[in-house]
Order: C-alpha cells, then sequence, then structure tokens
C-alpha cells in the first residue's frame, strides 16, 4: 500500500510498486509462518544465516565478487570484515532475548514481551555488498522478522550469491526452501531508485545504510525508518601519546579494506609539538607526506568538478597516486597518502569524507585547539559519527569525558584503531555493527550502534501497583526554598 502523497520526491511508479507489493506479500506470508517460533528455533535462524556467510570457502567467493563487481576495497580485507563482524554479532546475539517475555519488573508491575516488527527493507550500500546485508538479516530474522535487500546495484551478484548460500542453510535447518525463499529477498535486477523507494514505502520498517540520499528516502518513505549518517572521522593524537602505537593503530585503520568504511579517518589532528615524530612513525609504516605541488594534483583527480571521483574511492594509495600522475618513486609503494591542510569547509575539500587512504593532517597548539578543529571538521561534514583520542591511558580519563561533552558525536574511541572499534570490537563493548547511528546531529533518529532491539516491537503488560504519588512539597519544596513562591 503506497503510504505517502505522490509530491513528495521519492522516484517510483505504477510498475516498480506493484513488483514490490508481491515480494512484500509473499514476505509477510513468510513472516507470520514463523512468528509462533520460539527463541531457539529464532536463534538457529540467526546462526544459519552466519555460517552462509563465514563458511570459509563461501566467504572468500562473496568477498572476491564484491571487489570484482564493485571495484572498491580488497578481498582480504573483505573476508576478515566478513567473518569478524558477522562472529562478533552472533556472539552478542548469543543470550539476547527476542521471543517472549524479555523483562519483569514486578516493583512497576510491568511485564514486557518483544515482538517482530514485521517486514524489513534493508537497504545496503556498494561497499559492502555481503558484510552489510548478512548482519541486516541476521537480526531481522533473530526477531522473526522478513526482510527483502535492496542491495547497491554494484553489490547486486554479491547479494544473490549471499541469498543464495542462507537459503540453503535455512533449508538445513528444516526449513521448506519456499518459505525460506519468502524469508529472505532481495530487489529484483535491475535494482533501481524506482524499486528502492517502492520497497521503503511498503515494508514495516525500514533500515537503511550507505549513501545520504538513501537515508534521506528513508525518512520520507512514510515507514518507520532508522537511517545512518555521513561518515568523517576525526582522530587526535596528544601530545602524550605513544606515536609509535598511535601511528600503527591510524595505519590499520585507515587501510582497512581501502577506507571504504564510514568509520575510517579522514583527518589526523596531531599536537605540533609531536607532529614530527608522528610523520616519521607514519612514514615507516608506507604514509607518504605530499608536498604542495603534489596535493593540488591529487585534489584535481579526487575532485574534479567537486565531487569525489569513483576513480579513487575505495582504490589502493598507489593506484590513487598513479591515477594522480604522482611521479615519486616511494609513492608506487605507499600505504597512505597524507596531505597538510589548515582549512575547513567546500574550498578545502581534503577536509572532508575521502572513502580512500588518503589521510589529511592538521596541526593543533593544544589541547583545546584540537577540540576547535575537530568541531570545524564537524561542521563541514561527519557530525555525529565519532572521534577517536590518542593519548597516555594514565592521562586519558578527564581528556575523553570532554570530548564526549564538548564534541557532536556519539562515539569517543581511545587508544583503538577507528575502523575496527566504532563497530564493535572484542576489545571493547560496543555492540557489533555496520551500521552507526549519529544522532539529530547526523539527522539520525538514534545514536547507538544498530543492533538487533531497533529490529523489534514491544508488548507491555501493566498491572497495578502501591500508589506513590507525591506531595507538592516533595516537588517544588526546594524550587521554592531557592527562588520563591
Amino acid at each position: 500500500m503506497q503510504k505517502l502523497p505522490s509530491d513528495l520526491p521519492l522516484r517510483t511508479d505504477d510498475e516498480a510498486m506493484a513488483q514490490v507489493a508481491e515480494l512484500v506479500q509473499r514476505a509477510r506470508h513468510a513472516q507470520q509462518a514463523i512468528d509462533h517460533y520460539t527463541q531457539q528455533q529464532a536463534d538457529d535462524l540467526a546462526v544459519a544465516c552466519g555460517w552462509a556467510i563465514m563458511e570459509p570457502d563461501r566467504n572468500r567467493k562473496l568477498a572476491e565478487l564484491a571487489v570484482h563487481d564493485t571495484g572498491l576495497g580488497n578481498v582480504q580485507d573483505k573476508i576478515t570484515k566478513n567473518h569478524r563482524k558477522t562472529l562478533g554479532l552472533l556472539r552478542d546475539l548469543q543470550r539476547a532475548r527476542t521471543v517472549g517475555v524479555v523483562s519483569e519488573s514486578p516493583e512497576l508491575g510491568l511485564i514486557e514481551f518483544a515482538r517482530p516488527v514485521g517486514v524489513v527493507a534493508a537497504i545496503t550500500p556498494s561497499t559492502n555488498p555481503g558484510a552489510t546485508p548478512a548482519n541486516k538479516i541476521i537480526n531481522a530474522l533473530k526477531c522473526r522478522n522478513a526482510v527483502i535487500v535492496a542491495p547497491s546495484p554494484k553489490g547486486v551478484s554479491t547479494c544473490r550469491m549471499l541469498l543464495g548460500y542462507i537459503h540453503d542453510e535455512l533449508e538445513r535447518t528444516g526449513m521448506d526452501r519456499d518459505l525460506a525463499e519468502g524469508l529472505v529477498q532481495m530487489l529484483p535486477s535491475p535494482v533501481s531508485k524506482a524499486l528502492t523507494h517502492a520497497l521503503m514505502m511498503q515494508a514495516d520498517l525500514v533500515v537503511a545504510t550507505g549513501s545520504q540520499a538513501n537515508v534521506r528516502a528513508a525518512y520520507l518513505s512514510g515507514t518507520p525508518a532508522f537511517g545512518v549518517g555521513a561518515g568523517n572521522v576525526a582522530s587526535i593524537v596528544d601530545a602524550t601519546a605513544d606515536l609509535k602505537a598511535a601511528a600503527e593503530r591510524i595505519m590499520l585503520s585507515k587501510t582497512f579494506d581501502n577506507a571504504t568504511s564510514c568509520s575510517s579517518e579522514n583527518s589526523v589532528i596531531v599536537d605540533e609539538s609531536v607532529v614530527d615524530q608522528f610523520a616519521a612513525e607514519f612514514a615507516r609504516l608506507g604514509g607518504v607526506l605530499l608536498d604542495a605541488e603534489e596535493k593540488t594534483a591529487l585534489q584535481a583527480t579526487m575532485w574534479p568538478e567537486g565531487k569525489l571521483s569513483a576513480a579513487v574511492t575505495g582504490k589502493s594509495a598507489g593506484v590513487i597516486a598513479s591515477t594522480a600522475g604522482l611521479q615519486r618513486p616511494e609513492l608506487t609503494q605507499a600505504k597512505a597518502l597524507l596531505v597538510e591542510e589548515d582549512g575547513f569547509g567546500p574550498d578545502h575539500p581534503f577536509s572532508g569524507e575521502k572513502l580512500s587512504p588518503v589521510l589529511t593532517l592538521y596541526r593543533s597548539r593544544d589541547r583545546a585547539h584540537a577540540v576547535q578543529i575537530v568541531a570545524s571538521i564537524y561542521a563541514y561534514q561527519g557530525a555525529g559519527h565519532s572521534v577517536s583520542l590518542h593519548i597516555d591511558p594514565a592521562q586519558a580519563d578527564a581528556p575523553s569525558r570532554h570530548l564526549a561533552e564538548a564534541l557532536p558525536v556519539a562515539r569517543v574511541i581511545v587508544n583503538q584503531p577507528h575502523t575496527v572499534a566504532t563497530g564493535g570490537s572484542f576489545e571493547n563493548g560496543l555492540p557489533f555493527s555496520l551500521s552507526m547511528g549519529c544522532g539529530t546531529w547526523g539527522g539520525n533518529n538514534f545514536s547507538s550502534n544498530m543492533d538487533y532491539r531497533q529490529y523489534l516491537n514491544t508488548t507491555r503488560v501493566v498491572f497495578p501497583i502501591a500508589g506513590s504519588e507525591p506531595t507538592e512539597e516533595q516537588i517544588f519544596g526546594s524550587f521554592f526554598d531557592r527562588f520563591g513562591r
């Protein structure tokens, strides 16, 4: 059923609406068939979908196809991402209650029951055409929902292969093949905006990861939606930091999967007292600092018409340097390219997200100046996402708390590789996810890592309890004492 007046800026048509209506109807029948599932049965669905992508041979095939078809990232890192993100998600879900009673509070007279949301529209990006659909499918089925994936056009073949593996694994649990194929579907090829927008409009819930255009469309669809904000992570290197460790963490994070993650650092703000030492440590790891002429050439290549070029997105540093015509011999072997900047905004495009192993270096006078620089970067792009801090652990508490109160960020990552840490890690307490909410700063309605809780409705049984009505004195007494009646 169409939920929006036709004058809203969603691109769909009658044919797309009809095609999607058939998918949604099939998904609704499939969801109803598992609505009565026990927790163990729901857990089995989630684990089956996890093994569909984690089984080593299938994982490699998915990673190779993803790189081949999208031209983004590299195979080994996608294998690692498919494995770690899925394993971590399954660990998080292992003890999660998503069926029946999930909470009882006798003192409040409340019992909470977990309920499915219905049919989930999973909008997924070309940067993670295997890992992100798998993550959303696992969360959806853990909560007894059906799911229809809208892959990016470049990610269609990877998504199709993944769904085939998922259907095989669901069938292995004893599920009828037709039910499995109705429970987990994808849009037909060729995937278009018309089909994607029609799916957003007809599903019960939209979970959108990828371009901000898709996120905005999800919010406009008339369907309840969770979307994520733009990346453009900044990392602060304090004067007290272990510079060798900081450089290693940042290099690992910046180069992982050729910086296709929204959690990849795009700027590093280094205290000027240690900037030369940091640059030397970064160079030791393969980070090459460009001179002014090389920076100009790189900028012209990366933003030929003011928009980030697909020719550099998700490519290696050596390929980008060659594309830009940079001739220095060490650039062919570079792992990352480093450019120095002191401005912000559209006239300084290196201050924005680059989706490539190109890192922008800012010099800060002190901690307060570093915060000002990050605030200026996020005023241009990336507000709400995250910031990372590399600092002496003995001095980390107060500065990290200050960042949490002073900057428009949902996460402050301390002394960790940002790409690894912000979406959940075995070494921190964040839930594993490939979709990071950025709060109202980033135009989102949540500021946590997206997890299974976003895929549930909650029904509450409410019993009467002893009354607890306060007196006016208890509420207003202190206020009146200080300000008068």
